[in-house]
């Protein structure tokens, strides 16, 4: 039986600092208060939906989120394991994998500093194997401070090579995505696929969204700057042990069809996803562990 989320505060809880509390729909969540910044993760699905250096939100969430245990929640950073989009074969297997909606397991809260790192895990059992027939354990850190610094490590429990993809599904607040722009990915080939997925080179110093975008980056493990001129900061993702970029805006008529979105909302949101996907997906013998980690930080322009 699950815990209780008194019962995880009075476990986890540092006073002043971290407590467990009662998010959206009932679902329970870490609320961090460190001196550098505030921050929030659900465990549901392990999902980071809040993080504010110097008070200032970093984070897109959709206000119409569904916040119920089966569906993810819309924003924040979604984990996209083990497969990234619809699963190869089995179109009823649900879109990025399992645990972006499956209730994660809280193992540690701890203070460092001026910072605050959240621990949580999950496994293989009965409703994983049901899509996915492996055993693994996986582990999530996120450490709220003047960086977030996130870290996905899988484990191989089992007897056999896993093979799989991965994403940190990043929605980053912006205040216009027609005006924002994405530089490191110059020179880079990227698999469009709002274009029947043909594989094409990014000419411009610069990505921007004139449209739909939908965009796999290939080879690509440098640092990437998100410049926003409407809210004057720059967002610079580093990454480890990431070979792929995803850069992902809906546009009107997309989000339009997404009722947890709404057609209003893509002008304030752009993901910039850590991945390793498609050709660049991990393969990880028994008993050996894989971790991809994203450290985002934020400057004013």
């Amino acid at each position: 039986m699950a815990a209780s989320i008194a019962e995880l505060d009075s476990r986890f809880r540092i006073p002043g600092v971290a407590q467990l509390a009662t998010g959206n729909g009932n679902l329970p969540k870490v609320q961090v208060s460190a001196p550098s910044a505030s921050g929030e993760i659900y465990l549901h699905g392990a999902h980071v939906t809040s993080w504010k250096p110097a008070g200032a939100e970093v984070l897109f969430v959709s206000p119409h989120s569904l916040w119920q245990d089966g569906k993810a929640i819309r924003g924040g950073v979604p984990i996209c394991f083990p497969w990234f989009g619809d699963k190869a074969g089995d179109p009823q297997a649900p879109a990025h994998g399992f645990v972006r909606a499956k209730s994660w397991e809280l193992e540690s809260v701890e203070q460092d500093g001026d910072a605050v790192s959240v621990g949580m895990s999950t496994v293989s059992d009965e409703s994983t194997r049901r899509w996915w027939p492996t055993d693994f354990r996986l582990e999530y850190r996120a450490t709220f401070g003047p960086e977030l610094l996130l870290e996905l490590t899988l484990t191989n429990t089992g007897a056999s090579l896993l093979r799989f993809e991965e994403a940190l599904h990043a929605y980053y607040r912006v205040g216009d995505a027609t005006q924002a722009r994405i530089t490191g990915l110059e020179g880079c080939w990227y698999i469009d696929k709002t274009d029947f997925f043909r594989e094409r080179l990014q000419r411009a110093p610069e990505v921007t969204i004139t449209s739909e975008t939908d965009r796999v980056y290939l080879n690509t493990e440098h640092p990437l700057e998100l410049s926003d001129p409407v809210l004057q900061r720059r967002i610079t993702v580093d990454k480890e042990n990431s070979r792929t970029t995803v850069v992902w805006n809906p546009w009107s008529e997309k989000a339009g069809a997404l009722k947890d979105l709404g057609e209003d909302q893509w002008k304030q949101m752009l993901c910039m996803e850590v991945s390793n996907v498609g050709h660049f997906a991990v393969e990880l013998a028994p008993g050996k562990q894989h971790t991809m980690r994203a450290r985002v930080t934020v400057a004013s322009i």
